[in-house]
């Protein structure tokens, strides 16, 4: 089997090295992942720049670009074979509910899906130091090797969540649908010591709402959380409802 490895934490993270070497179990393993941190970098592509590529060690480059500009380098230009799966992460931090929109991680699964690849992406659910990423990389074997036995449904992607926790301590996985927050972000106004004015994008503490069966749920209570995703965003329950309106 031949495994495609990024993430949007960079290439040196301590999440894509555990991740990495969890699934060489599976098979050969290439990893094509940002030189640097590209968090929320989302599904954007770099158009108006050239990329350049760095192998900084066998099977191992970095790709001054986004996810989704490492998941195209990767299949269409730095792999002599087209990958048997895609597997992003381990993001350091939760992707849940409405921020999978904004994850750079989830991003470069969703790439891989609209080129036909099988995809997950792999989240640790904490963004303090951790020691639990090989744990978390424990479950992304076991999920992958499901999806090479199985196959994936069309036009489907997964997005996995892992409580903080060692192995012994985890509660079986549970598929999920994604939650939604209750939180309005916010923009900080302040001045440096220079007296200039800058701005800092941010938000109050993340608070989801705990309903039963979201991914947050689960990872509320020490579960893995497992939410098959896919691209169409058509709201099928509106489209009555407008199709009505006198354009």
């Amino acid at each position: 089997m031949h495994i495609m490895v990024t993430n949007d934490d960079g290439i040196h993270a301590p999440g894509i090295q555990a991740l990495a070497a969890a699934l060489g179990e599976l098979g050969e393993v290439t990893v094509v992942a940002p030189d640097r941190e590209r968090s929320a970098a989302a599904h954007s592509l770099t158009l108006h720049s050239p990329l350049r590529v760095f192998e900084i060690r066998d099977r191992f480059f970095a790709v001054d670009g986004t996810p989704t500009d490492c998941v195209n380098m990767g299949i269409h230009r730095l792999l002599p074979f087209r990958p048997d799966l895609v597997v992003s992460g381990i993001n350091h931090g939760a992707n849940l509910g409405d921020d999978i929109t904004y994850s750079g991680t989830v991003a470069a699964a969703m790439e891989a899906n609209l080129m036909g690849i099988p995809a997950m992406a792999v989240s640790l659910a904490t963004f303090e130091a951790s020691e639990h990423f090989s744990a978390a990389a424990g479950v992304a074997v076991r999920i992958a090797r499901q999806i090479l036995d199985n196959g994936l449904p069309a036009d489907t992607f997964l997005n996995v969540n892992v409580p903080n926790c060692s192995a012994d301590k985890m509660n079986p996985p549970l598929i999920t649908r994604q939650g939604r927050r209750s939180f309005v972000g916010t923009v900080i106004h302040k001045t440096d010591p220079r007296g200039r004015t800058y701005y800092w994008i941010g938000s109050d503490e993340p608070d989801f709402n705990d309903y039963e069966g979201t991914d947050f749920y689960a990872i509320n209570r020490g579960h893995v959380s497992i939410t098959p995703l896919h691209l169409d965003l058509t709201n099928y329950d509106s489209m009555k409802i407008v199709s009505g309106w006198n354009f």
